[in-house]
């Protein structure tokens, strides 16, 4: 491994010091060491949104911390998801700064699924409004026919944003969980992976993948897509990756687009504008407005190489939720998340 680490098994907690060094008094760290909650909310929330997930991602998860956005993060080991325990000292601690109920969103995993339902159940055990929305965007994961099984991706941002700016409305849980559903239902995913990454704890690439060739479809932990193929030039990459979008709408409207390019570890920026750069073009060629277009790192999976392409179809009332204030602690700011 080619890593700045101490002890692999120390790693997620050491960036988590790191973390509390970056953002000073702007986060305070639950009893755990990994549940993370944001100090300064706007006070109109009567709701507030959890989010989180396996470490290896960054800055998914912490890094969607601030207004606008989510108000608390529980955090795993790499690629595993936390615990009950560190979702619940969340919870709680809003709860105790005024909250009237928490609404979670993660990815679409078993794990995640696991314990945070296990945490749900504690704190409605204790009295605590509780909801859910599974992010699942990713079209490569499932057919159309079982939307409700597939992976979550960087639709996570997309979601995430549509619940902060609603309950930064005032919105009660029914109304932030609407929302969230809402954007979820109109949100599409795709990836190709170029290259693996490592695990610090398993020290070995997490898939083989012969020089020269590329998977469409891959999912962020390296989950094999629908189909490997010769390494292509970008343009046609990123043709391939908006024609499944789009035939996974099916009919998405005539509302305009919001496009997000997410780069997953290794692949510089430089690549990911110029898959944007194709995909407006494409949209443009197909007389679908784009709205606002997004590119960065959003969601990664360590050093993996690839990029994948997010589009969601925006009416009038997900256009006004995207279009509202946003200050992430830690997002990229690249065609900027949100002003």
């Amino acid at each position: 491994m080619r890593k700045l680490l101490n002890d692999p098994f120390a790693a997620v907690d050491e960036m988590i010091d790191g973390l509390r060094v970056a953002l000073g008094d702007l986060v305070e760290l639950t009893p755990s060491g990994r549940g993370l909650v944001f100090t300064s909310p706007l006070p109109t929330r009567r709701v507030h949104v959890i989010t989180g997930g396996g470490s290896g991602h960054e800055p998914a998860f912490f890094g969607y911390l601030g207004q606008g956005l989510a108000d608390g993060a529980a955090l795993g080991n790499v690629f595993a998801s936390p615990s009950a325990e560190p979702v619940v000292e969340v919870a709680e601690s809003l709860v105790g700064r005024g909250s009237e109920g928490v609404l979670f969103i993660y990815g679409n995993y078993g794990g995640d699924v696991m314990n945070f339902g296990m945490a749900t159940e504690l704190l409605a055990d204790g009295g605590i409004p509780c909801a859910t929305v599974l992010v699942t965007d990713d079209v490569s994961s499932s057919p159309r026919t079982a939307r409700g099984s597939r992976r979550g991706v960087a639709g996570d941002v997309v979601v995430l944003k549509a619940a902060g700016a609603r309950a930064d409305e005032g919105g009660s849980l029914a109304d932030v969980e609407a929302a969230a559903r809402h954007a979820n239902e109109r949100t599409r995913s795709v990836g190709v992976g170029l290259g693996p990454c490592i695990v610090p704890t398993a020290g070995v690439p997490t898939f083989e993948l012969p020089d020269g060739q590329m998977d469409i479809g891959m999912g962020v932990h390296g989950e094999q897509g629908i189909r490997r193929a010769t390494l292509a030039p970008a343009d046609d990459v990123a043709d391939e990756l908006l024609d499944l979008i789009l035939q996974d709408f099916g009919d998405p409207g005539d509302g305009p687009m919001l496009a997000v390019v997410n780069t997953l570890g290794a692949t510089p920026l430089m690549e990911g504008l110029i898959v944007l750069r194709r995909v407006a073009q494409q949209l443009e060629v197909f007389g679908i407005p784009l709205h606002r277009a997004l590119v960065g790192e959003y969601v990664t999976s360590l050093e993996m190489a690839g990029v994948s392409l997010t589009l969601t179809a925006l009416d009038p009332e997900l256009r006004r939720l995207v279009d509202a204030p946003a200050l992430p602690l830690l997002a990229p700011r690249v065609a900027p998340l949100w002003a």
